[in-house]
């Protein structure tokens, strides 16, 4: 499983309030949370970011509310990964059981510079910085969660199986 992108690079303890503002949580539609993703960190990061672009941050990355909708926003977004130094234990979860592929790396969070472009392998945890020629150690994702990641998330990994 391999990602590759652009960075957009946050600080730390970006909350699930900086990631999706409140004032838009009367939707849970994925399309309409993507048009307002992380626009209280950067107000123009909803126009800016393309399908396959990586998110790198410091640490405590998805504090705050236990709320799905910052992950689904996200991925919804076309954010292909997350990096940072440290989720919050919730929104790690969160991530994984709706399908976003996320890295704990506080090389690469430290190492990693906005508008570089990565390759993320997540089998074997590597972070490799292509602009800078670095390369940077992970966790790799189990091979269960890589299945959560490919199916789309838990539900429809549970509707595969159930239908299998």
């Amino acid at each position: 499983m391999l990602f590759k992108g652009r960075v957009w690079k946050f600080g730390r303890d970006i909350d699930t309030d900086a990631i999706i503002p409140a004032r838009y949580l009367n939707t849970s539609d994925p399309a309409e949370l993507a048009t307002h993703v992380m626009e209280d960190a950067d107000k123009d990061f909803p126009q800016k970011v393309k399908a396959g672009d990586i998110i790198v941050a410091a640490e405590n990355f998805g504090c705050g509310s236990s709320r799905e909708h910052a992950p689904i926003a996200i991925k919804a977004a076309g954010v292909a990964a997350v990096v940072a130094k440290s989720f919050a234990r919730i929104f790690y979860r969160n991530a994984f059981n709706i399908g976003l592929p996320i890295f704990e790396s506080i090389g690469a969070a430290n190492g990693i510079k906005e508008g570089d472009v990565v390759e993320i392998d997540a089998d074997r945890g590597v972070i490799k910085n292509i602009t800078r020629n670095e390369e940077f150690k992970a966790q790799p994702i189990p091979p269960f969660m890589q299945e959560l990641i490919t199916a789309g998330g838990l539900i429809q990994w549970t509707k595969k199986r159930i239908n299998n």
